[in-house]
């Protein structure tokens, strides 16, 4: 009787399942190399802000709900990076991955439960003349129900489970890495447009120089004193300017249209106003490099495969044992409905079976095998991913601290370079000297002052790939559990 087997099977499903036991080895997190302390000194500017106590405890605290942009106070800034996580379609794919990954959770969890069919048919066959002189029209009714559990006795289903949710764990990682990526780069090529912004000006100023220079020349020329080959130079000058100044106007219409699509718009829609870059990167906290582990979002991606991939190898190894799979049928038939469900119309069936795998050839062997240099391949992913990141941390720390050193050069360099420009045009005026001394301290001058725009662009680029090397406002309390992953919604 189906009802009797249902009574039986709830009775010993606890069995079952307090014996079960799950073969294989338990997860423990590898221990990537960490350094007590990162090599590189941050620049002098983020050592006063920690003198004066502006250094969270926990790095992330510093960018409120990992806006790590508002550091910059640009509101235009703000806002173009408010579109990356919600428009960007790069990262609306690793959203879409991620729901994807969830999903598969919940395919792999159902194979813990019994999986119940149902088959109803009805069927009409016509008898023809016979010996016995039967004939006519004969009508079956069928209602069977079917029954089938696999109970998971040796936790390969369960594991299964488990590795499932820690790859959506790294899927959800993907995902946040993805953000930081586009944020990261939508902040860099906004830099580097302004940057060109800072170099027109300049160059703009220096053309206003140069046309009163070739005034001058040209005076001097019409009264006898100078040569045409000063007003030739003097030309040379100008013009020359006056082109690298409008060859600028492709670089930053490039940049524009790259921070339209990465805000997911079309660069139609997207327009931003010239606008010079003035102060110098802003303290960004540190930490320390065991904090690393926690605030970026590529490290978890590592660490959860490397989970996943230990499910595996536990998977590998419950093949070596039987499977038990407990099935049923109960229903009704009949030749009509009226007698469908009377009590001679009921059938039922209910047995176990149990299978063993007694010889192939090394298979599972080999499957264990395979699955445990996978697993040794991903913590040596892990380990790498991790000692890449302290890499970048400090390369860009190294950067920043060099180019603060490098820039108070410049800074010196600018001053000097304006001075031998007004020392030089003096003597040209004087007559003491030819326009070529003139022109070369007008080139030495006007490569320093780009030099040092350059820099402060390149200073502004450092401090946010520092952001993302160090994982922007991302760490991993911020990753969704095992329980997370498993919900529908």
């Amino acid at each position: 009787m189906p009802s009797t087997f249902l009574k039986k099977l709830a009775a010993i499903t606890p069995i079952l399942l307090s014996s079960a036991c799950i073969v294989g080895p338990n997860y423990h997190r590898p221990a990537p190399v960490i350094a007590p302390a990162y090599k590189e000194a941050p620049p002098e500017a983020f050592k006063e802000a920690q003198a004066a106590g502006l250094e969270q405890a926990n790095p992330s605290d510093a960018f409120a709900k990992g806006k790590w942009w508002e550091i910059y106070k640009d509101s235009t800034l703000n806002s173009l990076e408010e579109q990356v996580s919600i428009s960007n379609q790069n990262v609306l794919m690793a959203d879409a991955q991620y729901r994807q990954a969830k999903a598969l959770v919940r395919v792999a969890r159902s194979s813990l439960f019994p999986t119940l069919t149902a088959g109803p048919s009805i069927t009409q066959e016509h008898l023809g003349s016979g010996s016995a002189n039967v004939s006519g029209t004969r009508s079956a009714f069928s209602l069977p129900l079917d029954v089938s559990w696999e109970p998971d006795l040796w936790g390969s289903i369960r594991r299964g489970v488990t590795a499932a949710a820690a790859t959506a764990q790294a899927s959800y990682a993907l995902l946040e890495n993805a953000k930081l990526l586009y944020q990261s780069e939508l902040a860099t090529d906004y830099f580097q447009l302004h940057g060109i912004d800072g170099d027109a000006d300049l160059l703009k100023r220096t053309a206003s120089s140069y046309q009163e220079y070739l005034t001058l020349t040209r005076n001097r020329f019409a009264g006898g004193i100078a040569s045409d080959l000063d007003v030739a130079q003097a030309e040379s000058q100008l013009y020359g300017t006056q082109s690298e100044l409008i060859d600028l106007g492709i670089a930053r219409a490039q940049f524009e249209h790259a921070i339209a699509v990465l805000a997911g718009k079309p660069p139609s829609e997207i327009s931003i106003g010239p606008a010079l870059l003035t102060a110098p990167p802003p303290p960004i906290p540190i930490g320390v490099p065991s904090q690393l582990l926690e605030r970026r979002p590529d490290i978890a991606n590592s660490e959860r495969l490397v989970a996943a991939a230990n499910e595996q190898i536990g998977i590998a190894m419950a093949a070596f044992y039987p499977t038990l799979t407990l099935s049923a049928s109960a229903g009704f038939t009949g030749g009509s409905l009226a007698k469908w469900f009377s009590l001679p119309s009921r059938f039922w069936s209910v047995g176990p079976a149990l299978a063993e795998t007694l010889f192939d050839a090394g298979l599972r062997r080999a499957v264990v095998a395979e699955q445990q240099a996978a697993y040794d391949a991903t913590v040596a992913t892990y380990r790498q991913t991790a000692l890449t990141a302290f890499q970048q941390v400090e390369d860009q720390l190294a950067s920043l601290r060099i180019m603060e050193e490098e820039t108070a050069k410049v800074a010196q360099t600018v001053t000097a370079a304006d001075r031998a420009l007004t020392v030089s045009t003096a003597q040209y005026k004087a007559g003491t000297t030819d326009f070529l001394t003139v022109i070369t301290a007008q080139a030495t001058l006007v490569t320093a002052q780009r030099t040092a725009v350059e820099l402060l662009t390149r200073r502004l680029v450092s401090s946010v790939s520092l952001v993302q090397a160090l994982g922007g406002g991302w760490d991993a309390s911020q990753m969704p559990t095992q329980t997370d992953v498993r919900k529908s919604n």
